[in-house]
C-alpha cells in the first residue's frame, strides 16, 4: 500500500508539472496575440482553456482520492493539499492568458493597446512568460532559488502594471476610452498571472524548507 501512496503522489506532481507545462504555452501564446495582433494564437489559447480546465479537474479527483483512501498526514497531507491549491491557481492562471487572448481577438487587426503603451505590455508578456517557464521548472526540481527569481521577477512586473495606470490617468493620455478600458484590463490580467505564480512559488517553498511564507494573494 505505501508504494501505490508513493506513486500516487508522484502522479499527483506529475500532473501539477503538466499543468504548469500548458499554462506557460498558453501564456507564451497569449502574449505574442496580443502584442502582435496574431489572431490565429488568440484562438489558439482561447481552445486550449478546456483542456487546462479537464487536467486540474482530473488532479483535483486524484487528489481528493488519495484523501479519502490513504489518509496521509504530516508532510504526505500537506503535499496534497498543497497541491489542490496549486491546481485552483495553474487554472485561473490559464484563465488569465485567455482573457488576454481574448482581448487580442476582439480588436483584430488592430492592436489592444496604443503605440505609447507597447513597449510596456512587450516587457509584461516577456515577464509573464519566463515567470511561468520557471514555475514549471520549480515544480519539477523544487528548487526554491527559482521561487526567489519569480517574485523578483513579479515585483518587476507589479512596477509596470502601476505606470499603466500613471499612463492612462496622466494628463497627457489621448486614447479613447476603449483604450483606457483595455489597457487596464490587460495590464491587470498580467499582473494577477504574476501573482498566481508567486502564490505557487511560495507554496512550492514552503514544502521544500518547512518556511511559511505569507502569500499575496
Amino acid at each position: 500500500m505505501r508504494e501505490v501512496f508513493q506513486q500516487e503522489l508522484r502522479e499527483v506532481q506529475d500532473r501539477l508539472v503538466h499543468m504548469s507545462t500548458l499554462v506557460a504555452e498558453s501564456i507564451d501564446n497569449a502574449t505574442r496575440a496580443f502584442n502582435e495582433s496574431e489572431v490565429s494564437l488568440a484562438e489558439t489559447v482561447i481552445a486550449a482553456d478546456p483542456h487546462i480546465d479537464e487536467a486540474a479537474r482530473s488532479l483535483d479527483d486524484l487528489a481528493i482520492h488519495i484523501l479519502a483512501r490513504q489518509a496521509p498526514v504530516a508532510r504526505d497531507l500537506r503535499i496534497v493539499v498543497s497541491a489542490l491549491r496549486i491546481s485552483a491557481s495553474l487554472e485561473r492562471m490559464g484563465d488569465l492568458a485567455e482573457h488576454i487572448a481574448q482581448l487580442a481577438r476582439y480588436r483584430f487587426p488592430e492592436k489592444v493597446v496604443p503605440a505609447s503603451l507597447r513597449p510596456t505590455f512587450a516587457e509584461l508578456g516577456q515577464l509573464d512568460v519566463a515567470i511561468a517557464r520557471k514555475l514549471t521548472e520549480l515544480l519539477t526540481s523544487e528548487d526554491v532559488r527559482l521561487a526567489e527569481e519569480i517574485r523578483n521577477d513579479d515585483d518587476r512586473i507589479d512596477e509596470l502594471h502601476l505606470s499603466v495606470f500613471d499612463a492612462v490617468l496622466g494628463e497627457t493620455w489621448k486614447g479613447a476610452a476603449v483604450d483606457t478600458v483595455d489597457s487596464t484590463l490587460a495590464s491587470r490580467y498580467h499582473e494577477r498571472f504574476a501573482d498566481h505564480a508567486v502564490s505557487i512559488a511560495k507554496t512550492v517553498q514552503y514544502l521544500a524548507t518547512g518556511e511559511l511564507v505569507p502569500s499575496s494573494i
